[in-house]
Parts: C-alpha cells; structure tokens; sequence
C-alpha cells in the first residue's frame, strides 16, 4: 500500500517525510498548481528509472526537471540566453517549462537521451520546499499511468498508482488544472512545443514572434499523439451535432450545449481557465461509467488553445 499524508493536517510532517522518500531513491506523488507531480531525484538514473517503470513511460519520453528558482535552473543547463532569463522573470514560478541544452550532470534517462533538458519551477509553495529539501532537482511528470488522464488529486494518483510507489502527499485538488506550457529555446529560436497555461500571446508580449514546434526528436513530454486519455471513446463533435450521437450508453461533456437523449450530462465552465481546472476530474469521473464520451467542441480560438490540444489527444 501507498502512504498517503494530508498536508494541512502537518506541513512539517508531509515534507520531512516526501523529502526523506526522494532523496533515498523513492517514488513520492506531490500537488504542483498544475496537476498531481511524479516526483524522483532528477540526477539520480535508478531513481528516475522508478518513474518510468511505475508510470509504464516509454524511454523516448523526456521528463521535466523541476527545481526551486532560478539558480538551480542554470545548474541543470549549459546555456540560459536572455530569452531565458526574460520568460523566466515573468511567468516563474508557474506553469511554463523551459527547454534548454542539459548540463553533464543530468542523466540520459531523464532527457530520454537528449541533449537537451526540460526544466521549470512550480507555482505551488509546498512543492518549492520539497524540492530544496530533495536535494534542488525533481522529476515530476503526472502522476498517473502513461498516456491516461492527469490527476489533479490525490485520490487520482491512488487510482492509478497505489502499490508503485511509496508516498502520496494530499495537497487537495490543484489550480489550474492542465499541464504546463513547454517552450523550446534551442539554437537560438522559441518554439511553442505545448500549450498551457502561458498563451503563445503571453510569450510572445515578453521574447517577440513563437514559433511552432517543428519536426524531430520529441523535447518535452506531453507530445505523443495519444495522451491525457480516457479508456471511453471520446468523440469531439460541435454543438449542434450533439443530438446526433446521443445515447443512453454515452455521456456529454458540454460547456453552453443542453443535449437531449445522454445518459448523462456533464457541464464544465464557459471560460477556458475554468474548464481547463475541471476537465480531468470530469474525464474521470464518466470514464468507465459510459462506453462513449461525447465532448461539444470549445472554441477555435488562442485562450482555448491549450484545452483544444487535449481534448485532441484524448479522442485519437
């Protein structure tokens, strides 16, 4: 069985322990404001080998190493051009990751063999403080099984994980919702790699034109054409085709839409941030409920963008 530590009963208590569990080699699931972290010592090869194991990663999926602040981003990569330093100043903590060439110190199973690293700093205190207490670098990648629905509480983590792992701390559902924004500024360009979060406008207002993502080697996580998904089908379809696909078999996940003809109807909120912090939890809660998950599409707009891009991923 997974421990499980609830952080308002005892801080002190919560972190002593997930420190002790990382920094002897040990799998400790913890609340960022994004969802439910993974969370192994980042320079430890064994201990992050744990994570890939648990989670059933493929290797060919990097990580992304979480740290503190800013200090102990440059220890993890060999370059921080101003591009870094401006993205950094503005949006950390908080849910965007940068991708920057890797320092020698960080093992080849957690950049999947990249020369390149993943690396951002959470908006979530607790979360900070463990990573100092860690030893200053944590990989953390969802805390579910690989390619399922991000948790975004505690008692998702257990669904998936209890028994892998050693530790969950129950930090109560998470902010935002949604991973983070990825940003690759590899030779000199940025490159929008995920949405999140941190809209391509955002960026843009603070480094100038974000370029797409390109071809080659995946350099951050969360780029597989299949993730975030649910075992239900899941069927995109736009409001006014809602009725054409209802059943008493299947369930519509809608935002405006009152579909008739569902065995169940689930409403999230009409503004991007809101939906994007409800969507797992609602994910979850039809899959195995319903044979089919039928989503109104949102919006085809830039605030949507990072929504979009999962709901895609969870219907291919």
């Amino acid at each position: 069985m997974t421990e499980l530590l609830e952080l308002s009963l005892d801080p002190v208590a919560c972190l002593e322990r997930a420190a002790e569990v990382i920094r002897g080699g040990g799998l400790c699931a913890f609340p960022t404001e994004t969802v439910y972290g993974l969370g192994a010592n980042a320079l430890d090869a064994e201990a992050v080998a744990r994570i890939f194991a648990a989670k059933g990663r493929p290797a060919t999926n990097p990580l992304i190493v979480h740290v503190a602040d800013v200090a102990g981003a440059q220890r993890v990569v060999k370059a921080w051009p101003p591009a870094a330093e401006a993205l950094a100043a503005r949006f950390w903590p908080g849910p965007l990751t940068l991708v920057l060439p890797r320092a020698d110190m960080v093992p080849d199973i957690t950049t999947a063999g990249l020369d390149s690293v993943a690396v951002r700093v959470p908006d979530h205190a607790f979360a900070r403080d463990l990573i100092r207490a860690a030893g200053g670098a944590v990989a953390a990648p969802s805390a579910n099984r690989s390619t399922a629905v991000s948790p975004t509480t505690a008692q998702h983590v257990l669904e998936e994980l209890d028994g892998r792992i050693e530790l969950v701390i129950d930090g109560g559902p998470t902010r935002v919702g949604i991973e983070s924004s990825v940003v690759s500024l590899l030779d000199g360009e940025v490159r929008l790699l995920r949405p999140g979060d941190v809209s391509r406008a955002q960026l843009e207002a603070v480094v100038g034109p974000v370029g797409a993502k390109g071809t080659g080697p995946a350099r951050s996580p969360g780029m597989m054409s299949r993730h975030y998904a649910p075992q239900a089908e899941v069927r995109l379809v736009q409001s006014s085709d809602l009725s054409a696909h209802a059943g008493r078999e299947a369930a519509a996940l809608v935002h405006r839409a009152s579909p008739e003809g569902y065995g169940c109807v689930r409403r999230l909120p009409g503004d991007p941030a809101g939906y994007a912090k409800g969507l797992y939890a609602a994910l979850r809660e039809l899959d195995g409920a319903w044979q089919r998950i039928v989503v109104e599409r949102v919006p085809d707009d830039e605030a949507w963008a990072a929504v979009r891009d999962r709901l895609g991923r969870a219907a291919r």
